[in-house]
């Protein structure tokens, strides 16, 4: 198989028309969600859980195994094995990432200088560190079934050689002004896919690409659309719909199908977001009831950003004394907000959890 040619940006000859009603809905969907986004009093603590369960997705459709919980225990402090802990960590920087570029395009433009930066944060100290974190591939890649030959490959992506050229393009096309933001995001992740820049991680950073290139187009006021869910849940469609643009110059199979992602994902982060929001006010007067302390919403919003924790975590975040953060514990634990998930053992402080919001974020009772 040879090294994939990219077309050149932007596409010539699609014809969007058949796409504008679905179009239409994506766009409302969208201004529905970033609506409420608006009225959200802190987003980026609200919804740091989502942004988490986003790095969870994304991460776990490359083959990580942790979920949300052990996440949050590792960072925690809880043991746990090998394994979980490099695909915890992996999800960690892919969160870590995506709060660096937001920082990032606040003052500067999208672009391969970010992009190069994104990936050296995502391969930080985990599965991948040893290939090349932050550069560009140097040699030639393929996909295809583990230890197989270029000959054999489902898809070889561009020549090293050609790569520069088609990035440049790829970076002049995120300045372009395209018929429809929406669209041009599909377009953009696609082609960031096709191209395969780095020897590991381009699919968590094209997925990246899509809460951060809406955000800088100004459809959303924060880069916080989480995509992933539904592309997990439709792998298969997702990966024919990408190998149909190289192999059948199926773009609009590919643009359709993003479209019809975005819409459904837009009503389930709409959801979650209200059904966090929600939370969060009921919370607010049920730790001020409970707790009668000056301190119930600097504790609500730490157990809001990091819902499994223990004693010194809060501390650090707070500042409370160590004496009276213990009675404000017990008092949450008996107005039944946090529950002891791992109870203290010699020097470890005792691992707890506020399940309200990882229930809600994994749309099922966890804890």
């Amino acid at each position: 198989m040879k090294p994939c040619e990219p077309h050149t940006l932007p596409l010539d000859g699609l014809d969007f028309t058949s796409m504008i009603p679905l179009l239409g809905q994506a766009n409302r969907a969208l201004a529905r969600y970033d609506g409420l986004l608006a009225g959200l009093i802190n987003p980026s603590v609200l919804l740091s859980p989502l942004t988490t369960k986003e790095a969870e997705r994304s991460s776990r459709i490359e083959g990580t195994q942790a979920d949300l919980g052990d996440v949050y225990q590792y960072e925690a402090g809880v043991e746990m094995n090998e394994m979980l802990a490099q695909d915890s960590q992996e999800i960690i920087n892919y969160r870590k990432t995506l709060i660096v570029a937001e920082d990032y395009l606040r003052e500067r433009p999208l672009g391969l200088t970010l992009i190069k930066s994104m990936h050296g944060i995502l391969l930080d100290s985990v599965r991948g560190q040893n290939k090349q974190p932050g550069q560009f591939r140097k040699e030639q890649n393929w996909i295809g079934p583990r230890g197989c030959s270029m000959e054999e490959a489902t898809y070889v992506p561009p020549s090293p050689l050609r790569l520069l050229d088609h990035l440049e393009n790829w970076e002049f096309y995120l300045q372009h002004k395209e018929v429809d933001p929406v669209i041009q995001t599909a377009i953009i992740h696609a082609q960031f896919e096709i191209i395969h820049p780095f020897l590991d991680g381009n699919g968590r950073l094209g997925r990246l690409m899509v809460p951060l290139f809406l955000f800088q187009s100004g459809v959303l006021a924060y880069p916080m659309f989480y995509l992933s869910e539904y592309l997990e849940a439709h792998r298969d469609e997702y990966y024919e719909r990408l190998n149909a643009v190289t192999g059948k110059d199926d773009w609009i199979g590919w643009i359709r199908f993003f479209l019809e992602a975005v819409v459904e994902q837009a009503k389930v982060n709409s959801e979650k977001a209200r059904g966090i929001s929600n939370l969060y006010d009921e919370m607010k007067d049920r730790i001020h009831d409970a707790t009668h302390s000056q301190y119930a919403i600097a504790l609500l919003d730490s157990i809001f950003d990091r819902p499994i924790f223990n004693s010194s975590y809060l501390q650090n975040k707070t500042g409370v004394q160590k004496n009276t953060l213990m009675t404000l514990l017990r008092q949450l634990r008996n107005a039944n907000i946090i529950k002891t998930l791992i109870p203290a053992s010699g020097r470890r402080p005792a691992t707890m959890v506020f399940p309200g919001i990882i229930n809600i974020v994994e749309g099922k009772k966890v804890f």
